[in-house]
């Protein structure tokens, strides 16, 4: 035997014939509460999903759900090499294959090179003059004559 339940609109659990009551909005639909505390947390204008004990609360908090489709199983992303501007991927895996030794002992020749570059670039700056004027300091709210 069947038996014809209705959902309160609030908790959404099961109204049995017999108990809740039947509530006509003005727009002339039908609001089925199951109790009397559903009842006043409607007219109350409450929010279920605000409120712990209501269906739409546990759905929205996830509580409740079987296990089984819980967890679904994710296929792992794999890690891709790719090629940089101005290197290639070949080049990268050389550079990956180096001994780490030989690394530094690049990296220093590279500095040395742009230390020496440096200096003498500083040394012909020094060569030359200087003869170099620079304007007297006066702040900038001072008017000039």
């Amino acid at each position: 035997m069947v038996i014809a339940t209705e959902l309160c609109a609030l908790s959404e659990y099961r109204i049995y014939p017999g108990n809740g009551k039947l509530f006509i909005r003005r727009d002339g639909k039908p609001v089925y509460l199951g109790s009397s505390k559903a009842q006043s947390l409607t007219f109350q204008r409450k929010k279920p999903a605000k409120l712990v004990w209501t269906q739409a609360w546990r759905r929205l908090h996830k509580k409740g759900l079987s296990e089984a489709n819980l967890k679904k199983r994710r296929t792992r992303t794999n890690k891709v090499q790719r090629a940089v501007v101005g290197l290639s991927l070949d080049d990268i895996k050389k550079k990956a294959a180096q001994k780490p030794e030989f690394r530094h002992a690049q990296r220093d020749a590279a500095l040395k090179d742009v230390k020496d570059r440096k200096k003498s670039t500083k040394s012909k700056s020094a060569g030359k003059s200087n003869n170099t004027t620079f304007a007297s300091k006066v702040p900038k709210n001072v008017k000039r004559r």
